[in-house]
Parts: structure tokens; C-alpha cells; sequence
């Protein structure tokens, strides 16, 4: 019996990809908004993921396929929906300015305000957060990544994540305080 070509990339993505389809889905979700465009955007990705199998060295499957994904929703976001996009020209610049580097994974009032928060409030205030900071926040609390992996993902350093998230929970604690 001869080999099927491309049957190793195929048992490889079902190993590395297939197990993170639910998180990538749900990433894909908070940053495109809506359900439909979030599966057009892991379709792709799963695609793109099919043709780079080969590239990837092992190591955090997870962090390397929401990687993907996180390219192809911009890419996606960029040719489908470019004016909902609004950046920071040096996002990185601003945010070292307000660096928080006492953040910590602590018990605040402020968590406990987000935690109390319900679900429909709380989903509406972080999409509306800037793409960066949504991005974080739901890396880290809801995918439950940490710093590092976050800063492979995003491709930025493990102070502007923390800077990130904490600027997000700020923002999500005074919107929630407003509602």
C-alpha cells in the first residue's frame, strides 16, 4: 500500500489544529462580531493552517494556530470591514507611556465589578474596545492564555500585554460603572 501524498500534513493538522477549533472559533468571534463572519474567517485560517502544517516546530499548538487566526481576522476585518478598524498609528509608543507594571492576577473591585457584570453588558463593552485591547482581554480572560503566550500571539511584548490588559479592564470597568 502506497502512501497518500499530503496524509502526513493531514494527520499532523488533525493533531495540531483540529484540537483548537473551539477557541480559535470563539476568538474569531469576538474580533469579527458575529458569528457568520467568524467562520468564514477559521474556514480560512484552517486553510491557511493546512499549507503552513509543515512549518510548525512543535511546541504550544494553541498559541500557534490562534496566531492564524488572529492574522486572518485582520486580513479578513481589513478587506470586508476596514473602517471598523481604528488603530493608534504607534499603539505600542502610547501604551508604554501608561504601563502599569504593578498589574497583577489579584481580586479587585474592579474585577469583581466585571465578574458581577452580566453577560449581555459585558459582551457589548468589550466590543467596543479597540481591536488591540479586545484582543487581550479575551486572550487572557476568556482563552485563559498567559502573558507569554499572549505576546507570542499578538507579536508584541509581554509589558505591553500587561499594559493592554490592564488599559481593557480599566475601559470595561468605567463603561460598566456608566451602564
Amino acid at each position: 500500500m502506497t502512501s497518500h501524498p499530503g496524509g502526513d500534513d493531514r494527520a499532523r493538522f488533525a493533531a495540531v489544529v483540529q484540537p483548537n477549533l473551539d477557541d480559535a472559533f470563539a476568538l474569531a468571534r469576538w474580533l469579527t462580531g458575529n458569528r457568520a463572519d467568524a467562520e468564514d474567517v477559521v474556514q480560512e485560517a484552517c486553510l491557511r493552517a493546512y499549507r503552513a502544517i509543515g512549518t510548525f516546530a512543535g511546541g504550544n499548538a494553541r498559541a500557534w494556530v490562534l496566531t492564524i487566526v488572529r492574522h486572518t481576522a485582520y486580513t479578513w476585518l481589513r478587506r470586508n470591514r476596514s473602517a471598523s478598524l481604528v488603530m493608534v498609528d504607534d499603539l505600542e509608543a502610547v501604551e508604554r507611556t501608561h504601563a502599569d507594571p504593578g498589574d497583577q492576577e489579584k481580586l479587585t473591585p474592579e474585577t469583581e465589578l466585571i465578574a458581577k457584570a452580566d453577560a449581555a453588558r459585558l459582551e457589548t463593552a468589550i466590543a467596543d474596545l479597540p481591536a488591540p485591547f479586545k484582543e487581550t482581554l479575551i486572550l487572557r480572560d476568556v482563552q485563559g492564555l498567559d502573558y507569554r503566550e499572549i505576546a507570542q500571539i499578538t507579536e508584541v511584548p509581554i509589558g505591553t500585554v500587561m499594559s493592554r490588559l490592564a488599559r481593557a479592564r480599566r475601559r470595561l470597568v468605567t463603561r460598566l460603572k456608566k451602564d
